[in-house]
C-alpha cells in the first residue's frame, strides 16, 4: 500500500530519506520502500512518523485530508 503523505511530509520539511530512517532506527533503503508501499508500514511506524510530524495517523494513511 502506497502512502503519498509520508513522502509529501518529507519533501515538503526537506528532509532526506536517511534523515527520517535514522528516526525509525531503519536503514535508508527500508524507509524507501516503505515510501514506495513495498514495505507495509507498522502500527509502531505509523505513529513515530505521526509523532514526528505533529500529525494524525489518518492523515499519515491517506483516511483525513487535514494533518
Amino acid at each position: 500500500m502506497l502512502f503519498p503523505n509520508i513522502r509529501a511530509l518529507r519533501e515538503d520539511h526537506d528532509y532526506k530519506q536517511r534523515e527520517l530512517a535514522n528516526v525509525l532506527n531503519v536503514s535508508q533503503n527500508t524507509y524507501s520502500q516503505y515510501e514506495n508501499g513495498i514495505i507495509e508500514l507498522t502500527a509502531e511506524t505509523l505513529i513515530k512518523l505521526a509523532d514526528f510530524y505533529g500529525v494524525s495517523v489518518d492523515y499519515l494513511l491517506g483516511r483525513s485530508p487535514t494533518p
